[in-house]
C-alpha cells in the first residue's frame, strides 16, 4: 500500500484524543480528517475501537553494549525487531567513546553495528568516556555534521566511564556553546565503590546488596551536583537519565521551579518494581533485576513520587535503558559477588504497554501517556515534528492500540534475545495491535511483517526545549 486511510479510530496526541481518520501517502502522513471526511476509493485499515497514536520513541537503549566482560544480548537486529512488536518505531541508542579513544572512531563503530540491521529508525547519543581537548572539539563536529546533539557523561563507574567535576564542567560549557544536551548518569561512583567493598568484606554478596550499596542519597547528591555544575556552565541543558528515587526527583523539581534547563526521565522498572520484591528474590534470582540506578524500597514513597513527577512534568520522558543480559553465562558472572553482575534490564518491547497500564490505573491521562512515550522524547532530542506526532508531513510512524486487548508478558512469548523476562507473568489491560513504520506495516496482530534494514539513521537537530 502506497496510500491508505486509517479509519474509525481515536487519534491521541499530546493535546488529547479525538475521533479522526488518518491518510498515509508513501512514508508520511498526508492529512488528518474528521471521521468519514477522507477520500473515497483508497485502501483502508480499520481502526474501530482502537487508539491511533504516534509510534513510540525510546530515547535510551543499549544494543550490543559491552559491559562487565560481556555484551548486551540484543543486537540491533533482534532489539529493534522486539521494539517494533512493542509499538516502538524509533530508538536512540548510545555510541561509546572510552577513555583514550577518538570520539569519531567510537561513533563509526556503532554505525557499523547498526547499519543495515535495524527494523525501525534509529539515532545515536554519544557517550564521552574521556573528556579531552580533542573530545570537546569532536562535540562540535558531531552536532554540526553527524546529527548528534546529546552527550552522556557518568558520575559513576570509576576507571570505566567516570568523569570528574572539572571534565563535566568543560563538557557542559561546550554544550552551552553548541546547543547540545548533556545527559547525566547521576550516582556518586567513588562513594558507591566504598560501600560495595565494605559489603563484600562483610560477606554480603547477594544481588539484594547491589541496591543497598547504591543508596538514594548518592543519586540525589550526584543529581544536585550535576544541576549546580550546569548552572556554572551558564545553565547548560541537562537531562538526568534513569531517575529512580524521591530525593533525586526533589533536586530536579527544585531546579525546574526556578526555570532551569533541567529535565529527567524515568524507566518502567522504577515505576513498578522494588528492592525487596525483585532484587531481594531468593538465592541468585534477584540478579535478573540488577540495574543502575537500582530498584528502590517499597517501604518508601519512590514509586508514587515518580508517577506524580510524570503528571507534573518534573519527569518528562519514560525510556527503558534497555540493556538486556541472559541469566546463563551473563548475569551468572556475578554468582558470589553482586558487583560482577552485568547491569541491565530488558524492556524495549514492553514500555508502551506498561505505561498504558498507568492510564488504566488512573495514574496518567491518555494524552500524557503519548507525551511521555513519543512526543516529548521526539521534541527533547531534535526529531519533532518528523517523529512523535500524528500530523500532516510527519513520518507515518503509527500504532493502533487496542484498549480492550490483553497483553501477558513472558520469556516464552517476548521477542527480545533474553532467556528470562523481568516482567514474567505481568498482564496489561491493553495491546499493541498494528505498528506502522514510515508507512510500512511492520506488525499486524501477532504477525511480523517488517524486515531487517528497513530502519534508517535519523540525523537529529537540537532540542525543542532549549532556552
Amino acid at each position: 500500500m502506497t496510500s491508505y486511510l486509517i479509519k474509525g479510530g481515536t487519534v491521541v496526541g499530546p493535546t488529547g484524543a479525538a475521533a479522526a481518520d488518518v491518510l498515509v501517502d508513501g512514508e508520511t502522513i498526508a492529512a488528518v480528517f474528521a471521521p468519514g471526511r477522507g477520500p473515497e476509493g483508497v485502501e483502508t485499515i480499520d481502526a474501530t475501537g482502537k487508539y491511533v497514536i504516534p509510534g513510540a520513541v525510546d530515547a535510551h537503549t543499549h544494543m550490543e553494549l559491552p559491559f562487565g566482560g560481556t555484551a548486551a544480548s540484543d543486537t540491533f537486529d533482534t532489539g529493534t525487531r522486539a521494539a517494533a512488536f512493542g509499538g516502538v518505531t524509533t530508538i536512540i541508542d548510545f555510541a561509546v567513546q572510552r577513555y583514550g579513544e577518538v570520539v569519531q572512531d567510537g561513533l563509526a563503530a556503532w554505525h557499523a553495528k547498526a547499519e543495515g540491521n535495524c527494523h525501525i529508525d534509529y539515532g545515536f547519543h554519544m557517550i564521552l568516556g574521556g573528556v579531552t581537548d580533542e573530545a570537546l572539539k569532536a562535540m562540535d563536529q558531531l552536532v554540526n555534521d553527524e546529527g548528534i546533539a546529546s552527550f552522556k557523561l557518568f558520575m559513576a563507574y570509576p576507571g570505566v566511564f567516570l568523569s570528574d567535576d572539572g571534565q563535566i564542567l568543560r563538557a557542559m560549557q561546550k554544550a552551552r556553546d553548541n546547543g547540545a544536551m548533556i545527559m547525566m548518569h547521576a550516582e556518586n561512583g567513588p562513594a558507591i565503590d566504598v560501600l560495595v567493598k565494605q559489603a563484600l568484606e562483610r560477606g554480603e554478596t547477594d544481588p539484594y546488596y547491589h541496591g543497598v550499596t547504591r543508596p538514594q542519597e548518592l543519586e540525589a547528591e550526584a543529581t544536585s551536583r550535576a544541576i549546580w555544575l550546569a548552572s556554572v556552565a551558564a545553565d547548560c541543558p541537562l537531562y538526568i537519565v534513569h531517575l529512580s528515587a524521591s530525593k533525586a526527583l526533589e533536586q530536579v523539581a527544585a531546579a525546574r521551579d526556578t526555570g532551569r534547563n533541567v529535565f529527567a526521565e524515568t524507566c518502567p522498572q522504577y515505576l513498578y518494581l522494588t528492592l525487596e520484591d525483585q532484587l531481594g528474590a531468593p538465592g541468585f534470582e534477584g540478579a535478573k533485576w540488577v540495574c543502575s540506578t537500582p530498584l528502590r524500597s517499597k517501604h518508601e514513597s519512590h514509586r508514587a513520587d515518580l508517577w506524580r513527577g510524570l503528571r507534573t512534568n518534573d519527569l518528562a520522558v519514560v525510556s527503558t535503558d534497555h540493556c538486556p543480559f541472559c541469566m546463563k553465562d551473563q548475569k551468572e558472572l556475578g554468582l558470589g559477588d553482586f558487583s560482577k553482575i552485568p547491569n541491565g534490564i530488558g524492556s524495549v518491547e514492553h514500555r508502551v504497554d506498561l505505561l498504558y497500564q498507568g492510564v488504566v490505573d488512573g495514574k496518567l491521562s491518555l494524552a500524557r501517556w503519548v507525551e511521555t512515550i513519543a512526543t516529548t522524547p521526539a521534541r527533547m532530542f531534535g526529531m519533532y515534528p518528523r517523529k512523535g506526532i500524528i500530523a500532516p508531513g510527519s513520518d507515518a510512524d503509527i500504532v493502533l492500540y487496542d484498549p480492550s486487548g490483553r497483553t501477558r508478558i513472558s520469556a516464552s512469548t517476548h521477542h527480545m534475545n533474553m532467556d528470562y523476562s523481568a516482567w514474567e507473568g505481568w498482564e496489561i489491560a491493553g495491546k499493541v495491535d498494528t505498528v506502522i513504520s514510515r508507512g510500512t506495516v511492520v506488525v499486524q496482530g501477532n504477525e511480523y511483517k517488517g524486515r531487517k534494514g528497513h530502519g534508517r539513521y535519523i540525523r537529529r537537530g537540537l532540542s525543542d526545549y532549549l532556552v
